[in-house]
């Protein structure tokens, strides 16, 4: 399967796995946030956690966001460590990319018996065409 951005995004996952396999489940999502820090470094991956995003409304700043990790200035990942995903957690990774310039998201799950991977991809093409609605412009693949 070929898709946007597949080979920054297969490290970023391969990293999650590594995590996962040295650490198991259970654990908060602050301390999974850290152990990945470091994997995405060992991957020679460029990194920012804790990164702010400036929300707009007409132009103007009306609060702020902070996603967990900006991986190559390309990548959001937003980490979790819950029993089970939900809809909430996708709304705000597509929250994340529809107030950025950012391309694609991944949700990633260390909560359960294996992880979770949910990825987000922007259409900016069809964001142009229908930007009363962007969150439907989103394509959801799951691993």
């Amino acid at each position: 399967m070929d898709y946007a951005h597949k080979e920054i995004t297969e490290k970023i996952i391969s990293c999650c796995y590594n995590v996962y396999n040295k650490m198991g489940f259970g654990y908060l999502e602050s301390v999974y946030e850290k152990c990945l820090l470091i994997e995405l470094e060992k991957a020679g991956l460029k990194f920012e956690a804790q990164k702010p995003i400036n929300v707009l409304y007409d132009g103007k700043p009306v609060g702020q966001f902070v996603a967990d990790i900006l991986v190559e200035d390309r990548v959001i990942v937003e980490l979790k460590s819950v029993q089970q995903l939900a809809k909430v957690h996708e709304a705000q990774l597509v929250n994340y990319l529809v107030a950025t310039d950012k391309p694609i998201g991944l949700l990633i799950n260390f909560g359960e018996e294996k992880v979770q991977v949910k990825r987000k991809v922007k259409d900016l093409k069809d964001l142009n065409s229908n930007p009363v609605n962007p969150v439907i412009l989103f394509k959801r693949m799951y691993f």
